[in-house]
């Protein structure tokens, strides 16, 4: 008889326990009967899945494709029953989201009371964190990415782009002297991030050539939020997108610095997810959902 579901379902009990002892466990097996089936599984698909040692596992490469695919069809035949013997096919579940703080307050947070009047069954967990996260050990759904790409087998959807403006209020301005050139910025309170990934350089053009700054202040955050905030309080100047300056600048909160002389870097904001083909219906529904909305924002002026 095949039983390859049954199979499938070991193999990603024993890769998320971490053991083929904790797996029987939780699966009212023996360890030698989760052992025989897994040697059961290799011998069918011709190789190895699992690096065998006394003190852990490890997934080979074959066994880590295999682990995804089988989490997503799992997952994907736990849905189906569930919306068969629940009499419809209304997504439902849990969407285990992340996104920056900045895009997430402004992009996301506004558009999901509409959401959960669509999808009343589907629970949003949201995570706001400016940290990049790894979608599989964080069992992520969906996370909203600021930025370059990195080559992965992760799929994405485009939301657009957004440009970086310079800022600062009208208070600091009054005490210190507004920056005329970029040179100038050196002898201001520039503002930036503590994470690892972000440079102090801001590129500017000088004199018909474009010129990495290195700058400094007196806070560096781990989120945009916190560095826009204390721009409005008068601390310093701060370099950040223009989706999160947009409203302050219109209230005449902050004032934009050498537009003429800021290159315009623009990053792209992509939505990362995994597997598009087995995609679970509740992570779809989010994506078909929040995507176009989200495009809108980042066109608004």
């Amino acid at each position: 008889m095949d039983n390859r579901a049954g199979e499938m379902l070991v193999f990603v009990r024993v890769v998320e326990a971490g053991s083929f002892s904790e797996a029987a466990r939780l699966m009212l097996m023996t360890p030698s009967t989760v052992s025989k089936l897994i040697a059961r599984l290799e011998a069918r698909l011709g190789v190895r899945l699992i690096e065998r040692s006394t003190r852990r596992l490890a997934l080979t490469g074959e066994g880590q494709f295999y682990f995804e695919r089988s989490q997503a069809l799992l997952a994907s035949l736990d849905e189906t029953e569930q919306q068969i013997a629940q009499g419809g096919a209304e997504a439902e579940g849990i969407v285990r989201v992340n996104a920056s703080v900045t895009f997430g307050t402004a992009a996301l947070e506004p558009i999901l009371p509409a959401f959960f009047q669509a999808y009343p069954r589907i629970v949003v967990d949201l995570s706001l964190s400016d940290e990049v996260v790894d979608l599989y050990l964080d069992r992520t759904d969906v996370a909203i990415r600021v930025g370059k790409l990195a080559d992965s087998n992760l799929m994405a959807r485009r939301i657009g782009e957004t440009r970086r403006r310079i800022v600062a209020s009208p208070a600091y301005l009054a005490r210190h002297g507004t920056p005329q050139t970029p040179e100038d910025l050196v002898r201001h309170n520039c503002l930036g991030f503590n994470f690892r990934r972000a440079m102090p350089l801001w590129p500017m053009r000088e004199g018909g050539r474009i010129v990495e700054r290195m700058l400094s202040g007196s806070l560096l955050a781990n989120n945009a939020e916190t560095l826009r905030r204390m721009a409005i309080a008068g601390v310093g100047i701060v370099r950040a997108a223009d989706y999160h300056l947009r409203g302050p600048i219109a209230r005449g909160e902050l004032v934009e610095l050498l537009a003429d002389s800021d290159i315009g870097v623009t990053d792209e904001i992509h939505a990362l997810f995994r597997g598009a083909q087995l995609q679970p219906a509740r992570v779809r529904a989010f994506l078909d959902f929040a995507v176009p909305r989200m495009q809108h924002f980042l066109a608004e002026k």
